[in-house]
């Protein structure tokens, strides 16, 4: 059975929201919610092929994390990456064209679910392979104080990507030379279709880094301001030359691993229980609606309006061309000219 956190500490406490912040971050989960569930009615129709695995469920770990960050940081993750790309405000036209392989998405239909990228939106991927991001996340870290800035990477992995054996090389590198670089760990309860208990010797795995001297801490990731609290706190350390800081976002998937997996090690009644005393949008209405900040019929507008930004990402993705043949030999090899 997962285990999350006790209802949050700010709803015990019902913190006064501020209009247009609570506004925005209901705007932004929504989008990525309803975006993941067009996903995969497209892949169940066969429009998008290979891999894909949907965040929906997570939406207030990366919303509330992105509320943290300022221009020039820089955020890289694994291959449950479409919400990633959203809040990091690239254009959901562009990633859907790319999911279903098309000559405007933003790998040119080349890279699919798990290979895309923004340099102009400081978003450097989207990574295929378990834990892969998070040695490029250190060495991004590394850029920033090679350089001089005091810009920060966040990088993002799962529960299973934390039994790593890079992970560990990367938290040295990151403290032995106070690299700026906010690890968040998005304990979804379920690497693929083992549950954490079963597969990792600590469970807390904030506690990770205390063998190399890395704070860490446990958020509810399923509380946009908790987890906009926690993520103020590490950004604010490491930006300010501290050094690295882990965050163990606890959160839950609803759907399966990928759209492969059944979730069959899991009970229906486990996932309804956390949809109906967890969820991340309807706790943020809920508060929106008790505080006044909105109506019930005026958040219905803005998911109209979320649903509408959604189809006509749908719709401009199916009307892209598919990639011309001579894409396949370009984007593969850097052409240098010899001295």
């Amino acid at each position: 059975m997962a285990k999350m956190p006790s209802k949050s500490k700010s709803s015990k406490s019902t913190p006064k929201l501020q209009s247009d912040e609570a506004l925005k971050f209901y705007r932004d989960m929504l989008l990525i919610r309803r975006f993941e569930e067009r996903a995969g009615q497209l892949y169940g129709m066969g429009k998008i092929a290979g891999f894909c695995h949907l965040y929906i469920g997570q939406e207030a770990v990366v919303t509330g994390m992105q509320a943290c960050l300022k221009e020039g940081d820089q955020v890289i993750t694994g291959y449950r990456d479409h919400g990633h790309m959203l809040a990091c405000d690239m254009d959901p036209k562009g990633v859907m064209a790319e999911l279903t392989g098309r000559a405007d998405g933003y790998s040119k239909g080349k890279g699919g679910s798990m290979h895309m990228f923004s340099r102009e939106k400081n978003f450097f991927g989207g990574h295929g392979i378990v834990g892969a991001q998070v040695p490029i996340g250190t060495g991004l870290g590394f850029s920033n104080k090679y350089r001089g800035t005091d810009n920060v990477c966040v990088a993002y992995f799962g529960d299973g990507a934390a039994n790593q054996g890079q992970v560990y090389e990367s938290f040295n590198m990151a403290s032995l030379w106070d690299l700026p670089v906010v690890y968040v760990i998005e304990n979804n309860q379920y690497a693929m279709g083992t549950s954490v208990a079963r597969a990792s010797a600590e469970t807390e795995l904030f506690k990770r880094g205390i063998s190399f001297e890395i704070e860490g801490e446990e958020v509810d990731g399923m509380d946009v301001y908790a987890v906009k609290a926690a993520g103020e706190k590490a950004v604010k350390y490491a930006r300010s030359g501290e050094g690295p800081y882990i965050l163990e976002m606890k959160t839950y998937r609803y759907r399966g691993h990928s759209m492969s997996d059944p979730a069959k090690y899991r009970k229906r009644e486990e996932v309804d229980d956390i949809r109906t005393h967890h969820d991340p949008i309807d706790g943020l209405k809920g508060q929106i609606i008790e505080q006044k900040i909105a109506t019930e019929d005026e958040l219905k507008d803005i998911d109209k309006t979320i649903k509408d930004l959604v189809k006509e990402a749908a719709d401009f993705s199916l009307d892209s061309p598919e990639p011309d043949p001579e894409e396949l030999w370009t984007d593969v090899l850097r052409e240098v000219e010899s001295a």
